[in-house]
Formats: structure tokens, C-alpha cells, sequence
């Protein structure tokens, strides 16, 4: 398979969630958006770890590391979101300030 497929599959999905960043006011959404954005990246480093076939595995062993940080990430941020609520009442991203 060539490699321009997946390119072009991680460049549609990290638009999607750099659009999800963007444009949505709830902090959940925007939490998905960045999901989005990491497992664009991991899709690229399977790719281009595919496509140069080394011995070490450097693309996949470095996707396991932003697999861990997307974990760790997504359970901070929904953290911060069950606090924003409770200070707030809301998940809007634009009355975060308010608190």
C-alpha cells in the first residue's frame, strides 16, 4: 500500500479534530478534538514506521508513548471539566473565565 493513504487519512483527521478544537464551545468536544489530533499522529508514525520497515520499530514504540499521554490527558482534562462544572454550572469553554 502506498504510503499517501494513510497521509492522507491522518491529515483528514487531524483537521477534523483541529476543527473540533476550534470551533466547539464544549469542553468535552474539544477533550474529542484533541483525541482526534493524537491518533492522527499515531497513524502517521505506524505509517511512516511501515513504510521505512526498521528493525527497531521506532514509529510504533513512540505511538505507545502518545497512547500513555492521550490516557493521561483525557483523565486530567475530564477532571478539570467535572471542576468547571461544579464551579460554574456549565462545560462552556467561553464561561471557563467566568469562574
Amino acid at each position: 500500500m502506498p504510503l499517501l493513504y494513510p497521509l492522507l487519512l491522518s491529515s483528514a483527521l487531524f483537521g477534523i479534530g483541529l476543527y473540533g478544537v476550534l470551533a466547539r464551545r464544549n469542553a468535552v468536544m474539544v477533550l474529542v478534538g484533541v483525541e482526534l489530533m493524537l491518533n492522527a499522529v499515531n497513524l502517521q508514525l505506524v505509517a511512516y514506521d511501515a513504510w521505512f520497515a526498521e528493525t527497531l520499530h521506532t514509529g510504533q514504540v513512540l505511538t505507545l508513548f502518545v497512547i500513555a499521554l492521550a490516557a493521561a490527558e483525557i483523565g486530567l482534562g475530564l477532571a478539570i471539566v467535572m471542576a468547571m462544572f461544579r464551579a460554574t454550572g456549565s462545560i462552556d469553554v467561553d464561561e471557563a473565565d467566568r469562574a
